[in-house]
């Protein structure tokens, strides 16, 4: 469906919809992904009531799924005429209704949970977190990557988002005049800033901050470096705005995280919310998020043993160019004081 819907594409969008556990469906779908546990958790019923559900909502063109590994998530279609159908009509409706806002603190429920497990998970593996990254593909081989694929401009402030340990900023430490990790585990912080004074690394600092929410004026960094962490996280999408709104006109954003894999051990002794991306799905998020000049590069890791390890994916996108240098270098000395 393109353009716009037919009658009888119209008709059959609106009865997928006119059901009270569906219209909630959507709600809670047009908020971020699901799957059918998380939906049967949050509103209370069978999960084959909820298949049921689902199945009329895609067949109408309002949601679509995506399959990670043996997992089947389901979200508002972003490229369907059904999809911004039904934006409009949730648009319209009271989400103060008691059921809603029941399902939707549920929602929130379920994702504070899951973070509050990547966050411990982060806590009691702190300081070998660098370590298990090691079990993947070879860092050397993705550090090196990375150096090239941010290309030789020069780099006032970089950012990293989810910073983990500060590997980041100190594999970029002579491409930056100033870097910056933000990451919301206190334990990973004082882990990074240990590790940052230790290698006399004056130009480059940690703060606590939410990858969701980043407390930096738009169109401040040179360069924004998401490294291994869109896994971890149940709205990647949002991140990826949140990372290209703070980008300078001409800036950079890089992206490294593992292509798909069937890897499951990974969700529960991990903390992985996503078993890798394909390669057009973060694109897609890159141009939605107003980016252009999208580049992508894979590194197969080396077969030494029988151990299954990991392809690390590697995108780039740009910001177009604008004209500000004067406001841009007042908000570097704000960020800076």
């Amino acid at each position: 469906m393109s353009g716009t819907l037919d009658t009888h594409d119209l008709v059959l969008a609106l009865k997928a919809a006119a059901e009270t556990t569906r219209l909630r469906n959507l709600l809670l779908l047009a908020a971020g992904e699901l799957n059918v546990k998380d939906l049967t958790q949050i509103l209370g019923q069978s999960q084959p009531r909820i298949s049921r559900h689902l199945k009329l909502l895609a067949e109408g063109g309002l949601i679509e799924r995506f399959r990670e590994g043996s997992w089947v998530y389901f979200h508002v279609s972003d490229r369907s005429e059904g999809g911004k159908l039904v934006r409009r009509l949730l648009e319209t409706v009271d989400t103060h209704d008691p059921v809603l806002r029941r399902d939707s603190a549920r929602a929130e429920a379920l994702k504070q949970e899951r973070q509050a497990a990547a966050q411990t998970y982060f806590r009691e593996h702190a300081a070998d977190w660098d370590r298990i990254r090691t079990l993947y593909v070879s860092e050397s081989a993705v550090e090196s990557a990375i150096d090239a694929a941010l290309g030789a401009a020069p780099v006032k402030l970089l950012v990293d988002l989810g910073t983990g340990t500060g590997r980041m900023l100190e594999v970029l430490a002579d491409r930056f005049e100033r870097g910056l990790g933000l990451d919301v585990n206190q334990s990973m912080l004082d882990y990074a800033r240990s590790r940052l004074k230790s290698a006399g690394l004056a130009r480059a600092e940690v703060r606590h901050g939410d990858i969701y929410n980043v407390a930096l004026p738009d169109g401040i960094a040179d360069a924004v470096v998401i490294h291994q962490v869109l896994h971890y996280l149940s709205e990647p999408a949002h991140a990826l705005r949140e990372a290209a709104r703070i980008l300078a006109p001409g800036g950079r954003l890089l992206i490294v995280d593992f292509a798909p894999h069937e890897v499951e051990e990974l969700r529960e002794r991990h903390a992985h919310e996503r078993l890798g991306f394909e390669p057009d799905q973060v694109t897609g998020w890159l141009a939605e998020a107003g980016l252009s000049q999208i580049e992508v590069r894979s590194l197969e890791p080396e077969k030494h043993d029988d151990r299954q390890q990991l392809t690390v994916s590697l995108w780039l996108g740009r910001k177009p160019e604008a004209a500000d240098a004067k406001a841009r270098s007042q908000k570097l000395e704000r960020i800076a004081s």
